[in-house]
């Protein structure tokens, strides 16, 4: 299975959300030769790095992030995805706009984790403080988590 993370610039929500995931794959011999994980930003600039309190925060999970190279949406492989995970409405209406044809494979992160409809997006901690990326990077964490419950389950 291929599953793409997307946020808007690739250096904070998605970014993390691509390598906590890789983490918990690494973890799970269940789950380790079926999961290719990935992730892009609608607006992202090639190349550019991970915020430093999203390289922080990941530190404290045990998850080293220094190698992480953004990826604009449009240079990334979202066609051979079948799951693409959002961080917000926004950007997944974002992606269908831009790749119609996958539709059906593309969600918010909390949509596809179960969430209610009233709570589906993941604020932007991008120029917040350190405890703001550590909320954002519990949340994620719980939506990878269910989501690797999900996949367990197919």
């Amino acid at each position: 299975m291929n599953i793409m993370f997307v946020c808007t610039g690739n250096i904070c929500r998605s970014a993390m959300s691509e390598w906590i995931l890789k983490k918990k794959i690494s973890e799970n011999d269940e789950l380790k030769d079926k999961i290719e994980v990935c992730s892009s930003g609608v607006y992202a600039q090639n190349g550019d790095r991970p915020t430093y309190s999203a390289i922080e925060v990941m530190n404290e999970m045990g998850i080293d992030m220094t190698k992480h190279k953004a990826t604009n949406i449009q240079n990334s492989k979202a066609k051979e995805m079948d799951l693409i995970l959002c961080a917000t409405r926004s950007h997944k209406m974002a992606v269908i706009d831009m790749y119609p044809q996958l539709k059906d494979n593309v969600y918010t992160m909390k949509e596809y984790a179960g969430y209610s409809l009233n709570d589906l997006d993941i604020k932007d901690p991008w120029g917040y403080d350190i405890e703001t990326y550590r909320f954002c990077a519990s949340e994620l964490e719980k939506c990878i988590e269910l989501l690797i419950e999900k996949i367990k389950r197919v």
